[in-house]
């Protein structure tokens, strides 16, 4: 399945069928991360929900650092 992510197209691998399936793909899921499909911010207890075809997914994660 496609979908644009930070603005960029992204064949997401088959098992991959969740906002957190894809956090966990990307190695996101332990960081404070927003997330935003189809430029609506899902909350945290949404993330079980499915991605669906040419959704517009933005994720923004936090870097610490001085």
């Amino acid at each position: 399945m496609e979908v644009k992510l930070n603005g960029q197209l992204y064949e997401l691998p088959e098992h991959v069928t969740t906002i957190q399936e894809l956090l966990d793909h990307l190695k996101l899921s332990n960081r404070i991360v927003i997330v935003e499909v189809n430029k609506e911010i899902v909350q945290k207890s949404d993330y079980g929900n499915h991605i669906r075809e040419r959704d517009e997914i933005e994720m923004i994660h936090f870097v610490g650092g001085g």
